[in-house]
This record gives structure tokens, sequence and C-alpha cells, in this order.
């Protein structure tokens, strides 16, 4: 991955939509905000998308299908609960993306890999948030 893209992935806003007036921001190397660690608890957690592969633009239809997949797929794990959410960068770009808790790494990498992403944040309980970068 390149410099450019890296800082972007940093300079990230990661917004997680708790209820529908309820929003917590997740910075990569900070801790996660209160009301994110009470949702959490001991549990690992990580904010992902299927939009975009590769960081790459494709058509809605295609990113919405994608992301109904992966969604799907998250839900299929055991004892994972998924919250809508929605990453905004620095330069206004933004993906609808999904925080998920209690999926653990192996199964995250696998299936953000299946759908083409580059890396994803993640944690464990309330410790800093991670960038993952696949290969």
């Amino acid at each position: 991955m390149d410099e450019a893209l890296l800082e972007a992935f940093h300079a990230t806003a990661y917004h997680v939509c708790l209820d529908t007036l309820t929003w917590a921001t997740i910075r990569v190397d900070l801790p996660l905000p209160a009301q994110l660690a009470e949702v959490v608890g001991s549990q690992p957690w990580a904010f992902v998308t299927a939009w975009n592969p590769q960081a790459r633009r494709r058509p809605p239809a295609e990113n919405l299908a994608a992301q109904r997949e992966l969604l799907a797929a998250l839900l299929n794990q055991p004892g994972a609960t998924v919250h809508p959410a929605i990453g905004v960068g620095s330069s206004g770009w933004s993906e609808p993306s999904l925080f998920v808790v209690g999926v653990g790494v192996p199964s995250l990498d696998k299936l953000t890999k299946a759908h083409g992403q580059l890396a994803y944040v993640h944690g464990e309980a309330d410790g800093a948030a991670l960038l993952r970068v696949l290969d």
C-alpha cells in the first residue's frame, strides 16, 4: 500500500451508529470512545466495508450487493453483532461500512480479503484502534 493511501486510512474518521441519535467516532491509534467500549465489552471488534475494493471506485449497485454479502456473512458468525457505520476521509471521501463485535481477526481477514479490501480497523475490548493492512 502506498504512503498516501496509508495516510488516508489513518486520517479517516470511522463513525459508528449506536442508535437513531447516538454516533461514536473511532480514530486509528486511539482508544475506543466510552460509548463503544460499553458495547464491545471484552470482545474483539472491527470496522469493515465491502465498498470500492482495492481502493478503486465501482458502481453503487455493485458496492451495495457486495456490502449485503459481507453483512450476511458477518451475521452468520456465531456471537456477532453488527452496527451501521460510515468512514469519512479528510478529503470528503466516504464509504458505508459496518462495525462488528465478536468476530476474530482470522475470520475478518478472510471476509475482507474476499471483498478485495486493502485494510480494516480493528481492536480488542477497549484497547487502541489498529489499522490491519492485508497482503
